[in-house]
């Protein structure tokens, strides 16, 4: 076995070890260290000097010897040193109370006098700090804020030895961020929150809080973007820097308000035609709103406003879409309901309404905006005529006569329905067609019309009319007389009423006959002395006629369809008055009077002959009326010749007549009515005398042809 060793010398540095020194051993290979505190022992093999045993207690007196070893065994042990472990380092707790300050706390070591803590940066930058005490805790204050250290600390015993020491490396907690930016998006409803960087701090926390709801955000940038909040909202905001020492104190900044949210029972009216009113309910955290109404021909209008209405001019027949946003400080609120309003169309424009007859009205417009069907209303009396159509025209019929009508055109859309606004047009029906209830004749050429008066404020206007022409009379009341009417005439009698309105249609026609028409030109030709021809020229309307001569000797009366008429049994010498009856078809009849006629004056009567001396003849008559004048006509071939007594007398003379002729003789009345005829124009009867040139006078009458001789 190798000789024994001699230990140089024995001592502890670290609390769980101790390291001795000694002389080699000539063919010692290893080494065996024993360490005894007297209840343990704790060996350790090592190859030479120096070794160290450890597992050793702290502040614990061990004895330590050495023996050498080879392949041959173990020396003895060597002569004990007596050496005592140093003091174990206290086990320190640290911790950052604040971004400057930080707290060192341990448990209390076994044999120790007092402690000694130093700090510094572990970069060495700025001085070192230390601090001795008999306490178990220090703070130390005044540090930066985020900055690393380094602190270490040992205990000393009775005697000042110092023990191990214990090196921790803790950073302060970071300062709270500054420059604090917060910079809203309205459009997608978030927050994007800056800072400058805070030494030390390796992540932040963004906290943005509304009553009980809180949004984080976290990170290790000097930015942060806080999603999802909610438009009409007021939010408080801090930021928070963290580093494995801990926290800074919260940055606050000014609250966050968000964009208001879009309004919200939004209402669109028109409180009167052309103006819209847009209202909503009001918003929180708007300072005003502004409110885009565009119509459909692409022309838009807006209003600014802290109220919460607005009013708008409208045009009739327009679709307006309408939005309203709410805005302060952060911006424009969401957009909202999109809101049309259709405007009620337009009320047609070149309104006409004309009469195509007394009961029917043409009523055009011109199409308007908007409009998608038109109703045509009249109402007039009791009745309400409708007519729908999608054309710009409507007819209305069965209208009442002499009715005033109020006649609207509506227009309707599908979106809002009628404009009923829009201003009616008056109008009234023509009258009603009057109703002829009797004609009368006031004379004959006046007819008396009387009516059923069925209108207010109308004229009437009757009107005959036939092949002779027209013939009107006009009243206001119920009755007028036509005037003037030529006889033997047939007329169609209508009516018809007028008025500003127009005219009615005409009545029912009443036939109307004249009286025939006198004939005119009456001509009486005395044919024979008892029968006398009476003539006339044609009465218009008249079939028959009856002509009557009369006088108080007797009567002479003719029915006949001639326009002439024999009259016998004619009293000569007598006076008549002439009528005439014309008798229509349906037998009317016109008393037509004319001037009296007087027939021929008696033919004398016993008409004889003498001869006179003096070669001439006497003729002798008896006359019918003393009072009557006659004329004797005597006509020859040699000759004519005449005579006319004085009043009263019953013969006269015809001196120088011819003998040797025969004549013809007439003895006639001579009356002072007609030109001066001769008596052979008389219907007195003729005699043939001869007038002979003898001693002897020998006469011979003849009658018609007929010879009887006679002698004078």
């Amino acid at each position: 076995a190798p000789d024994t060793p001699v230990i140089d010398q024995a001592y502890s540095k670290l609390s769980n070890s101790i390291t001795v020194e000694w002389r080699a051993v000539p063919g010692a290979t290893n080494y065996m260290l024993t360490a005894e505190d007297g209840d343990s022992f704790v060996e350790t093999i090592v190859k030479n000097s120096p070794g160290t045993v450890t597992g050793l207690k702290p502040a614990t007196l061990y004895r330590i010897t050495v023996r050498s070893i080879n392949s041959g065994g173990k020396s003895q042990p060597s002569p004990f040193r007596k050496v005592k472990t140093v003091l174990a380092a206290p086990i320190l707790s640290i911790r950052s109370l604040s971004c400057d300050s930080i707290a060192v706390s341990w448990k209390a070591v076994h044999m120790a006098a007092g402690f000694s803590v130093s700090l510094m940066r572990s970069d060495g930058l700025g001085r070192m700090l230390k601090q001795n005490t008999t306490n178990t805790s220090l703070i130390f204050t005044n540090l930066d804020p985020g900055a690393l250290y380094t602190i270490k600390a040992y205990a000393w015993n009775a005697n000042g030895l110092p023990g191990d020491d214990f090196t921790y490396n803790q950073r302060t907690s970071p300062n709270a961020p500054v420059d604090v930016k917060v910079a809203f998006d309205g459009g997608a409803l978030r927050a994007v929150v800056s800072w400058m960087p805070a030494e030390g701090a390796l992540t932040y926390s963004v906290t943005v809080s509304r009553g009980l709801l809180k949004l984080r955000c976290n990170t290790s940038s000097a930015s942060c973007v806080v999603p999802s909040l909610q438009c009409g909202s007021e939010y408080y905001v801090s930021v928070t820097a963290y580093n494995d020492a801990g926290s800074s104190d919260p940055t606050d900044v000014p609250s966050l308000k968000t964009i208001p949210c879009a309004p919200v029972n939004v209402s669109i009216e028109e409180d009167e035609p052309g103006h819209l009113l847009v209202s909503w309910d009001n918003v929180s955290l708007a300072h005003y709103y502004v409110v885009f109404v565009k119509s459909d021909d692409g022309l838009e209008v807006h209003c600014n406003t802290s109220y919460t209405q607005c009013h708008f001019q409208s045009d009739c027949g327009f679709t307006y879409f309408i939005s309203v946003f709410a805005y302060n400080k952060a911006g424009q609120s969401p957009l909202g309901d999109v809101f049309n309003y259709t405007t009620a169309p337009c009320c047609p424009s070149d309104f006409r309404a004309v009469f195509t007859s007394s009961d029917t009205v043409r009523v055009t417009w011109a199409p308007v905006r908007g409009a998608e069907l038109y109703e045509t209303r009249a109402a007039g009396g009791r009745a309400v005529l409708l007519c729908r159509d999608t054309a710009a025209a409507c007819t209305l019929s069965a209208l009442q006569c002499s009715t005033p009508y109020t006649i609207t055109v509506f227009s309707f859309s599908e979106a809002r329905g009628s404009n009923t606004s829009c201003a009616p047009q008056y109008v009234a029906t023509a009258p009603c067609s009057p109703e002829i209830k009797n004609i009368s004749k006031e004379s004959l050429s006046a007819i008396s019309v009387q009516w059923q008066p069925n209108n207010e404020e109308a004229t009437y206007v009757v009107t005959a009319r036939g092949e002779a022409g027209l013939w009107h009379c006009t009243s206001t009341r119920n009755s007028c007389t036509l005037t003037d009417l030529p006889c033997g005439s047939a007329f169609s009698v209508s009516a018809i009423a007028r008025s500003p309105a127009g005219q009615s249609f005409p009545s029912y026609s009443i036939p109307l006959e004249t009286a025939p028409c006198c004939p005119k030109d009456l001509i009486l030709t005395q044919v024979t002395q008892s029968v006398t021809n009476i003539s006339w020229a044609v009465g218009r309307g008249a079939q028959t006629y009856v002509t009557t001569l009369e006088s108080p000797k007797g009567q002479a009366k003719c029915h006949t369809l001639q326009t002439y008429c024999l009259l016998g049994c004619i009293t000569c010498g007598t006076n008549y008055t002439v009528s005439l009856r014309a008798i229509s078809e349906t037998g009317l009849t016109s008393s037509c009077t004319y001037q009296g006629y007087s027939s021929s004056a008696c033919c004398p009567s016993g008409v004889k002959l003498y001869r006179l001396s003096n070669s001439g003849i006497r003729v002798f008559w008896r006359a019918s009326d003393q009072t009557i004048n006659y004329r004797a006509d005597v006509h020859g071939s040699k000759g004519n010749f005449s005579c006319t007594p004085s009043l009263g007398l019953s013969h006269c003379d015809i001196t120088k007549i011819p003998c040797g002729d025969v004549y013809t003789m007439v003895v006639a009345p001579v009356t002072d009515k007609g030109p001066k005829l001769t008596a052979f124009s008389s219907f007195c009867p003729k005699k043939i005398y001869s007038v002979s040139c003898s001693g002897s006078s020998v006469g011979m009458v003849i009658y018609r042809g007929k010879s009887n001789a006679k002698h004078i």
